[in-house]
């Protein structure tokens, strides 16, 4: 058995992004673009990207060439993220069905590892759609932070340029929640460094 002393608690946590829209004239590039940025800044952090719209997985759960060589690409970026962000827009007073089928798609990937939210919408800035993502990253025996990054009133949120009107409260905001995103996947490292998980 390992022990406690042989983790490696000094390396940078391998983070996955998923930018979670499909939809034609999507603004999930802008919020993205931005998000990136923050996480680039950071030494703890190494980054990989999955993009819903680039996935192109059936909507059918069921083996074909398609889905084989969409899961070729994204499942290896997933299986070997100790920690994920999931960036996602509000249709409907939920998240998007290509998020979910991508979700679906996996279930140990997700296993045991923590989940940090970012959203943007409308009057609700998201929140209705992270509020259901915890109900099914629950499901799938993993941690989601409790503190997001959402943004109210969409693309009204940033200038053209790409930057958001406000920077210092998401950059505040997204500070806390990837420095929480960052510890527990550092326990949760120690944790199944130790012991499997059980679940």
């Amino acid at each position: 058995m390992n022990t406690i002393t042989d983790v490696p608690t000094s390396a940078p946590v391998r983070v996955t992004v998923v930018i979670g829209s499909n939809r034609q004239g999507r603004f999930a590039p802008v919020v993205a673009e931005w998000l990136l940025g923050r996480i680039r800044e950071r030494y703890d952090l190494v980054l990989d990207v999955v993009d819903v719209a680039e996935a192109e997985l059936p909507a059918t759960l069921a083996p074909s060439p398609r889905a084989t060589a969409a899961l070729a690409e994204v499942t290896p970026k997933l299986g070997g993220a100790e920690a994920f962000v999931v960036l996602t827009p509000e249709y409907n007073h939920s998240f998007p069905a290509g998020l979910k089928n991508l979700i679906d798609w996996h279930y140990t990937e997700w296993r045991a590892k923590p989940v940090a939210l970012v959203s943007y919408g409308g009057v609700s800035g998201g929140l209705r759609a992270v509020e259901h993502l915890r109900q099914v990253f629950a499901e799938l025996h993993a941690v989601t932070m409790r503190d997001t990054v959402s943004f109210h009133g969409g693309g009204a949120a940033f200038d053209e340029e790409g930057r958001p009107r406000d920077t210092t409260g998401p950059d505040a905001a997204v500070k806390v929640m990837l420095d929480q995103l960052v510890w527990w996947a550092g326990a949760l490292r120690e944790a199944k460094w130790t012991r499997p998980y059980a679940g």
